[in-house]
């Protein structure tokens, strides 16, 4: 799974970075969050979690133009169906499993036509201990996984469009558009962190999956299916980053090795601490 991840550039560098057309990160969007943002919507975030607006790169018409425009707009984590009673049901989406999302109902049409890539830095995953235990469970530790060669990240993501049924017809956010991101097997190594990863394009396919006129099914299974292992490094990082309240780039920083008590080495195997 995907639960928390880092994005920590600019906006003027994702626009360079995607080739985006339009920034749009500072129109009005809804938020189901119960305090303001922070940091803020639309800036440099480096412990990402589910319910935030985040930044999203996706392809759209504006206008009258039919042809899709590429965009960088904040979207709400955790998709949220049209059909949807509530945007409740969000929180139980933050994640869309690539071999099904061309089957479910919360998916299906998204993964049809509304694809979209969520820049990251990278992604926090939580090691259960083979060894060391907490109050009689398995010790947790978070890793931060990354691309080591210095390619940009992108995470595949889908979004839908939800409208709230009392909502002002006039208000832009009675709409509230979310995203879901897709998660895949985990690759040998990253599997002995946990056993999925997000699902991780290549630049070079990053505009077939943007295009929402790609409606073969057969050319998105076969995108939602991409791997190729060895493209990431993950190391151990503090657990300060368990709380969504604590932020700032040291929570990319190695833990010290001291710090470290049963944990597994995702290149060797060996235990640590």
């Amino acid at each position: 799974m995907c639960g928390r991840y880092a994005s920590s550039a600019t906006n003027e560098d994702l626009v360079a970075e995607f080739d985006v057309a339009i920034d749009r990160t500072d129109a009005p969007v809804r938020s189901i969050l119960a305090a303001p943002q922070e940091p803020p919507a639309g800036t440099p975030d480096h412990n990402v979690a589910p319910s935030k607006n985040v930044r999203v790169v996706l392809e759209r018409p504006v206008g009258e133009d039919p042809d899709p425009v590429r965009q960088l707009r904040l979207l709400t984590w955790g998709l949220v169906p049209s059909w949807a009673e509530s945007p409740a049901v969000g929180a139980r989406m933050i994640n869309a499993r690539a071999e099904t999302v061309l089957e479910k109902p919360a998916f299906r049409k998204a993964a049809a036509a509304r694809r979209a890539l969520v820049p990251a830095d990278g992604w926090f995953e939580w090691q259960r201990s083979p060894t060391a235990t907490v109050k009689g469970k398995p010790r947790r530790q978070p890793f931060f996984i990354h691309r080591g060669d210095g390619v940009p990240l992108a995470l595949a993501g889908l979004y839908e469009f939800w409208k709230d049924p009392a909502g002002d017809p006039e208000d832009p956010r009675t709409w509230l558009v979310s995203v879901a991101i897709v998660t895949t097997t985990a690759e040998p190594g990253l599997d002995r962190i946990h056993d999925r990863q997000p699902l991780v394009l290549d630049p070079q396919d990053w505009d077939r999956w943007l295009d929402p006129r790609l409606a073969d099914t057969d050319e998105v299974a076969d995108l939602l299916a991409y791997c190729r292992p060895g493209r990431f490094d993950a190391y151990p990082v503090g657990r300060a980053v368990g709380s969504s309240r604590v932020n700032g780039p040291h929570l990319l920083d190695p833990a010290p090795v001291e710090e470290l008590e049963g944990v597994v080495d995702p290149t060797t195997g060996e235990i640590i601490g």
